[in-house]
């Protein structure tokens, strides 16, 4: 199954275009932001995030509803083992 997991954007990364530090459920990890093309990422929007992209941007209560669609098919695990995944892990809180 793709599954795409709901991020905050904490801050775009400044020595590479199109690249941000994320949250997501408290593990802080990169991704490409280059996908929302003429709406740019800005600190503090939400995203759906897929193999490390940020697909579009979402408000944070269609963020909130996606992760608990995610736990309620019980994919909210995968979704974290995905995101964790990558090797672009920063932190975790």
């Amino acid at each position: 199954m793709c599954l795409a997991i709901p991020g905050r954007i904490a801050e775009l990364v400044p020595e590479r275009e199109n690249l941000a530090l994320v949250d997501v459920s408290g593990v802080r990890r990169k991704i490409d932001v280059g996908l929302l093309g003429d709406d740019p990422a800005k600190a503090g929007a939400w995203v759906p995030i897929h193999v490390g992209f940020a697909m579009r941007k979402i408000g944070e209560r269609d963020a909130a509803d996606q992760m608990r669609v995610l736990a309620m098919l019980g994919e909210d695990q995968a979704a974290m083992r995905e995101i964790e995944g990558y090797g672009l892990v920063v932190s975790r809180r």
